[in-house]
């Protein structure tokens, strides 16, 4: 802080000839002055961190958030009908020619990678149901050069065990499977299908065949399922699988309401009860969505994802890409913007990276509290993509 020298040594004059009872108080007045007139100063508007402009990344957003993290929803169609996540009276699928083809999805796939993505992870609807889904991870593997590391897919695992050699040889490193049951009459209230058999055998069958990891996601509500957690988090004694336990979240049509809700602290409270202080709890891994345990002992673990009780934003690297090509930047937001269009306009990847730029940019530190997010309009999941 440097003023010119006339108004300095003004100042200091005045304040050496008042009297010594108001000394103080001027030259707290002097100093406090003083900071107006340079924070007001053209050079001090410049250089001020209000009004600088650093380098934010592409995938950056003006929160200190770097998403390195893409889900691509390959398709709308499921061959379940989870209650969370369809609503019991259907959906309007979109039109085949308006969802993403196979080389618009590989397109925006190295998009992302050449700006920073380093995992990608493939949802729905059910991705397994998609005849060219082997082709396709395929084609994500051939973006390895360019710095992806990871690829994943989210799954019901009802048509998943046939095809679980091919697509661990064409790249795939990890799964998710969906099952909030073990109980196959619970299996068919939650899906409104059968097949509980078929599920338990898929995550059986990955986790011996080599993959990185398989989760096991289970959707907790009450007066339907959370009697089954202890259950679940026995599946960890035998098989190395990360049991995740998610609290019911509000979309389109799901019917969500706080009643449902389970908290995570009641279900470790559940847990800690059967297997008292057995229960270890794991570092906390960046961009962290699972808070981890484990049981002394067991070959795996379980966690807990905490959107609606403490949620994770301040760490949020992820976004998506829809099935007809929207991309949405926050789970639980309702702003898009189409990528298939710009695509199918002709634009350039550099107009792509821009518009992809601008929209993480428009992201918000944080989304809204469970009740304001249940009043709030939404896709369906199985239109946004778990």
């Amino acid at each position: 802080m440097r003023l010119p020298t006339p108004v300095r040594n003004g100042w200091r004059a005045c304040v050496l000839d008042c009297r010594p009872q108001h000394a103080p108080r001027l030259a707290s007045l002097f100093h406090t002055t003083a900071r107006r007139l340079v924070d007001a100063s053209p050079t001090s508007a410049r250089s001020s961190p209000e009004n600088t402009q650093p380098h934010v990344p592409v995938l950056g957003d003006l929160f200190g958030r770097f998403h390195n993290y893409l889900r691509i929803s390959v398709t709308e169609r499921c061959n379940l009908r989870c209650q969370y996540c369809m609503p019991e009276e259907g959906i309007d699928l979109t039109e085949n020619s308006q969802l993403l083809s196979s080389d618009e999805i590989i397109r925006v796939a190295r998009i992302f990678v050449q700006q920073g993505v380093d995992k990608i992870r493939l949802t729905g609807g059910e991705p397994s149901i998609r005849k060219d889904i082997v082709d396709l991870v395929h084609g994500l593997d051939a973006l390895r050069p360019l710095g992806l590391k990871q690829i994943a897919m989210t799954t019901n695992g009802i048509a998943l065990r046939r095809k679980l050699p091919l697509l661990r040889q064409a790249g795939m490193n990890g799964l998710n499977i969906s099952l909030d049951t073990r109980n196959p009459r619970k299996f068919e209230l939650f899906t409104r299908r059968k097949g509980c058999e078929h599920v338990l055998r898929a995550i059986s069958e990955a986790s011996a065949l080599g993959y990185d990891f398989v989760k096991v996601n289970v959707v907790v509500m009450r007066g339907q399922n959370e009697d089954e957690v202890p259950a679940f988090v026995e599946m960890t004694h035998d098989e190395r699988v990360d049991v995740r336990f998610i609290e019911y979240m509000p979309f389109d049509g799901n019917k969500w309401g706080r009643q449902k809700l389970v908290g995570y602290r009641e279900m470790l409270d559940g847990i800690t009860r059967v297997y008292g202080d057995r229960v270890e709890r794991l570092p906390l891994e960046a961009n962290h969505t699972s808070k981890g345990f484990r049981i002394a002992g067991y070959k795996g673990q379980f966690g807990f994802i905490t959107s609606m009780t403490q949620s994770f934003c301040s760490d949020c690297n992820r976004v998506r890409v829809m099935a007809d090509g929207n991309l949405k930047v926050c789970l639980f937001g309702n702003t898009e913007v189409s990528l298939r269009d710009l695509m199918r306009r002709g634009a350039s990847d550099a107009e792509i990276v821009e518009t992809i730029s601008q929209a993480i940019k428009r992201k918000k530190r944080a989304h809204a509290g469970m009740d304001i997010l249940s009043q709030m309009p939404n896709r369906p999941m199985i239109k946004i993509g778990g």
